[in-house]
């Protein structure tokens, strides 16, 4: 098998394929006081308790937007598979079937989504990914990223309402029926939520008012479900698209 790990501020997850499938995904929380050690343990257990307790792997890709996490982790998967990893970074880059802007800046995340929807739509592709942040990026039908647009992720914007007010609570995050709550969870779900539906329909039309109508727009991250409205504003949802496209990074 291949593996392919995306570092993510929230989680750390850990796709594990063959040429025609994921096998095993894997997820933990990203801040843990890591170690290498901890690492090589932490995966092998988990791979036994999945009902793989031995497994070859042939090749593995470190996708990582927490340099502090970064550099344990690649550790002890080293130490576990006795060979160098790879991590994308601006060398690896310019190999790519993309233009990368910003290659020192931009997350490592946002390239395996580009390279992703150039492979699979070769057109211009809006990816929407709903993570700790929530990130708009362009990639054109040539392969050149166009721009981002960044704006806090649901859960975030959830988490500083809660730390920064004094009688508000945290709440689940359920898209309400209605525009207006009639209690104060309704009333914080409604307003992030709905709010959120705005924000991404906006930055959609804004997007295809600049680039076109003919612009794809797909969606993925954790949180790519919640907002059902904006279902049909999407060509594609799919939670694995960051892992998909360090898959295709990996295999090339």
């Amino acid at each position: 098998m291949h593996l392919v790990v995306d570092i993510g501020n929230t989680d750390i997850v850990c796709g594990f394929y063959t040429e025609t499938e994921w096998k095993v995904i894997l997820r933990t929380p990203t801040h843990q006081p890591w170690s290498a050690i901890r690492m090589e343990h932490w995966i092998q257990k988990e791979l036994t308790d999945k009902g793989f307790p031995e497994v070859k792997v042939e090749s593995i890709l470190i996708s990582s937007v927490v340099p502090s996490v970064l550099t344990q982790i690649q550790k002890g998967l080293e130490h576990w598979v006795n060979y160098p990893v790879k991590v994308m970074g601006p060398k690896l880059y310019a190999t790519l079937p993309i233009e990368v802007i910003s290659p020192d800046e931009i997350g490592a995340d946002l390239v395996a989504n580009s390279v992703y929807a150039h492979t699979n739509y070769r057109s211009d592709v809006l990816i929407v990914d709903f993570g700790t942040a929530l990130t708009f990026t362009l990639v054109d039908a040539q392969g050149k990223m166009k721009g981002v647009s960044i704006a806090p992720g649901l859960k975030t914007a959830v988490k500083s309402l809660f730390s920064e007010t004094a009688q508000l609570p945290e709440v689940p995050l359920e898209m309400p029926n209605s525009a207006l709550g009639h209690d104060t969870v309704s009333a914080i779900q409604s307003g992030i939520l709905w709010g959120y539906v705005g924000m991404v329909k906006e930055m959609i039309s804004r997007v295809k008012e600049e680039r076109g109508p003919g612009v794809k727009v797909i969606a993925t991250g954790g949180l790519s479900s919640i907002l059902t409205p904006l279902e049909a504003y999407f060509d594609e949802v799919n939670k694995l698209i960051t892992l998909e496209g360090l898959r295709i990074v990996a295999q090339q």
